[in-house]
């Protein structure tokens, strides 16, 4: 429970786009599933001109959000875990 309130404590407070959760079934993993995914949210986030926040929860995790225009804000030391990667990415302009 330390490890969720300290998550919440440094959750950003303006307007944006929560993204908790994408998972892509092992199996599956490396075939650019996640990034059509992710695409697919982002645009929409794009779209309603809001930033995305999210926490990344490995490093290669990290590298996939970076490579979709997130960057880190902050690492989260947990009390008794992994750390994680805050993660900020501003929204970019719709192609005419």
């Amino acid at each position: 429970m330390r490890g969720l309130s300290l998550i919440e404590h440094e959750h950003p407070r303006e307007p944006h786009w929560y993204l908790p959760f994408l998972g892509v079934v092992v199996e599956q993993q490396g075939r650019g599933i996640g990034s059509v995914l992710l695409e697919a949210v982002l645009a929409r986030c794009d779209a309603d001109g809001l930033p995305a926040y999210l926490e990344a929860t490995c490093e290669d995790n990290r590298r996939l959000y970076e490579r979709h225009g997130f960057a880190v804000r902050q690492q989260l030391a947990l009390p008794e875990g992994p750390p994680l990667w805050a993660m900020w990415r501003e929204p970019r302009q719709a192609r005419p």
